[in-house]
């Protein structure tokens, strides 16, 4: 009885076994029929969404539940190949399968090619962020008012998270990039996604510049989150690309963190908020800066919309440098083109030209910041003469400007620093207060080269003081050069306005716009480059000292007086008198002041104002009579000096032998022809609002030292 039930038993086990073998066969046999299935089905649906052929190769499982695919390729239609993997293990799920709704994760992807090819009039790439979904209407883009980058953007944003595989492995990942301007390469040889979490490093050639690169981050797909960190591997910084061959600006940082919090698209625009911070981020272009300048830490929370032909940095934004804060509005909008005549200028015949459409607005406003965090704030590189500043009380910056380039005059711009029981504590790199003491000057040329060093104060027998130096001289300069030097703070707002718009209308440095204490500050703490962070700490610069009244007007125009050029390496009124009237400054008349103030601009053309007989031009006259003038109105010189004002001064100087040369070799000049002063403003001038910037008596950019100027 016993030997029968064991045999029952293992008969039963046996047909048990045998069942759960074909079952298992069967299994098999049906999971892989259904893997075929669930891939045609991905295939039917990528077809169907985007215009592409995907091509699948040989798949089976490798275990219960891993499935192992051969080769894919995506190639769009009529297009080259954007996207070839060698192999792709993923993970199926069983129920998923059986079910018909097969849903695959914890992609593996080796050998991965993604080539992306734009041509002058097509590419293989942008149907992945152009496709429609479904049900989202049609919206009609409208051209007459611009591309519409909110569109573009949102595309971009929800083509990508819309893609992004909730967890991916890449291994041995290259994505390449040519187009008829630009080629780029990126390599990955590993890049992972899982539970939202992003690590990866890459090496990115993109138009000759290269990257060691580190990411990782985090990612919420379906929310269109995402925070990431880049940076720089080994210890070497990253390098923007692109910068430097479209702009000659070299752009790094060390670490950039971007954060994407939120994104909303209706009725046509889309906003964004976030974050963006750098560290050791760095600048470095010819025209803003000879060095690097430098941010440690800064970053910005921003609230960004984007429309059509349109961008605005809104309210509830906040830029962050260090621990100064700035709550800034910025909006930019580009117009239709406009076309503009350009007048006769240089003797270039009337022309056309097509204003650039942009209509920019700010406003920026910053905490009210106490003097050390204000100072620790400042860009390295970018105030190298107040670097270790230190001072008491606090500071607030205040900037609005509005800005249409189909209309240039309309130019608004203000910029104010505001002191609350401000005071310095301690000087920088240059001790500010040097003006007021006898120190060593060293004079340059334009290319920065030392001419010679001197010293200004009583140790210098050169050296003129205030009382002892002609008033006419002084009146002379201040009304062509400072109208309002001795009431204004360092600044005139008119001037500075007109000499951006010039320089926005000629594309370059054309006109300045200094008042006498930035052509101070200028000559004595700083280079003479044309650079923007240059102009910046020259302003600055000047502030401390006219807000804190570090140094007298008169004592700042002693100096001033003192150190300028007035010739060929002749610096100072003393050496300038004898140069070219063999006097003292006490004794120059109207008439040789008037000289004097009139080539303090341009010295080196002194000659200019003459001919070869030693008679004054046209345009000198022409000067004269302005500014002698504008000096009796105000009644720094009686009318009887302005009536018997002499158009002729006596060269008993040096000078002489450089200007009288008997054979007459220049040009001949109309006598009413001013555009040797043409930066001169009369009407500014006569209302007293406008000080003659340092461009000013400046010849045409194709003349040399050797030529007259061309009127």
């Amino acid at each position: 009885m016993k030997l029968a039930t064991k045999k029952k038993i293992g008969i039963g086990v046996g047909i048990v076994v045998v069942l759960l073998a074909i079952g298992l066969g069967v299994f098999l046999l049906k999971r892989q029929q259904l893997l075929q299935y669930a891939l045609a089905q991905v295939k039917t649906k990528v077809e169907r969404k985007y215009p592409v052929k995907l091509i699948l190769g040989p798949a089976q499982f490798t275990d219960l539940n891993t499935v192992e695919i051969q080769g894919v390729a995506m190639v769009p239609v009529g297009g080259d190949t954007l996207l070839r993997a060698q192999r792709i293990n993923a993970s199926l799920s069983l129920r998923s399968l059986f079910a018909g709704r097969p849903v695959f994760s914890n992609l593996e992807i080796d050998d991965a090619r993604l080539t992306a090819i734009r041509t002058l009039t097509t590419d293989n790439f942008s149907f992945l962020y152009r496709n429609r979904k479904k049900n989202q209407p049609v919206i009609k883009r409208d051209t007459t008012q611009g591309t519409n980058y909110g569109l573009l953007l949102n595309q971009v944003i929800e083509a990508g998270f819309d893609n992004l595989p909730g967890e991916a492995d890449f291994r041995r990942f290259l994505i390449t990039y040519r187009s008829p301007r630009h080629m780029a390469s990126i390599n990955m040889p590993r890049f992972s996604i899982k539970d939202g979490d992003i690590a990866g490093q890459l090496t990115a050639d993109i138009d000759s510049v290269s990257n060691q690169v580190g990411v990782r981050g985090h990612v919420e797909a379906g929310d269109y989150q995402l925070t990431a960190d880049v940076f720089g591997l080994n210890r070497r910084p990253v390098m923007l690309p692109y910068v430097k061959s479209r702009y000659g600006a070299r752009v790094q940082f060390d670490t950039l963190r971007l954060s994407l919090a939120d994104k909303e698209y209706d009725d046509e625009k889309l906003t964004v908020r976030g974050e963006a911070s750098a560290r050791n981020f760095v600048v470095n272009h010819p025209k803003l800066s000879a060095d690097d300048v430098v941010f440690p830490r800064g970053g910005i929370d921003f609230v960004a919309t984007l429309g059509k032909a349109s961008f605005s940095l809104d309210k509830g934004s906040k830029i962050t440098l260090n621990r100064m804060e700035f709550f800034p509005t910025f909006s930019v909008r580009k117009l239709p083109l406009k076309q503009r005549v350009i007048g006769k200028s240089n003797g270039l015949k009337n022309r056309n030209e097509l204003l650039a459409g942009l209509q920019v607005a700010a406003d920026i406003q910053s905490a009210e910041t106490p003097a050390n965090v204000f100072f620790a704030a400042l860009p390295q590189g970018m105030f190298r003469t107040l670097e270790g500043m230190q001072g008491e009380g606090t500071l607030k910056y205040h900037l609005q400007a509005n800005l249409d380039m189909n209309h240039l005059d309309s130019l608004r711009f203000d910029s104010s620093l505001k002191g609350k029981n401000f005071r310095i504590t301690r000087f920088g790199r240059e001790n500010l207060n040097m003006l007021n003491e006898d120190f060593p000057y060293t004079a340059y040329n334009d290319k920065g080269d030392s001419i010679k060093t001197f010293a200004v104060g009583p140790s210098n027998p050169n050296f003129v003081p205030y009382n002892r130096i002609s008033p006419y001289l002084k009146y002379a300069i201040m009304t062509a050069e400072d109208p309002r030097f001795l009431t204004h703070k360092g600044f005139m707002e008119k001037a500075f306005v007109k000499s951006i718009i010039q320089n926005i209308k000629e594309r370059r440095f054309a006109r300045g716009g200094s008042t006498i204490s930035m052509q101070l500050v200028k000559n004595v703490f700083l280079t003479r480059q044309k650079t923007v962070t240059r102009k910046i700490e020259e302003a600055l610069i000047v502030w401390l000292i006219e807000n804190t009244r570090l140094a007298s007007k008169e004592r700042m125009f002693e100096v001033y007086l003192n150190i300028i050029e007035w010739g060929p390496k002749i610096y100072g009124v003393k050496e300038a008198a004898r140069f070219y009237f063999d006097k003292q400054p006490a004794n120059l008349n109207l008439s040789e002041s008037l000289y004097l103030a009139s080539i303090i601009p341009k010295p080196k053309f002194y000659r200019y104002s003459f001919d070869s007989y030693g008679n004054l031009r046209g345009s000198s006259r022409y000067f004269y009579h302005l500014i002698a003038g504008i000096m009796a109105q105000r009644g720094l010189i009686s009318q009887s000096d302005y009536d018997n004002l002499s158009l002729g001064v006596a060269l008993n100087g040096p000078a002489r032998k450089y200007i009288v040369t008997a054979v007459d070799t220049v040009r001949t000049v109309s006598a009413a022809d001013s555009s040797q002063f043409e930066p001169l403003n009369l009407i500014d001038l006569l209302g007293g609002s406008k000080a003659p910037d340092e461009g000013a008596n400046t010849p045409p950019p194709d003349e040399t030292p050797d030529q007259a100027p061309k009127q």
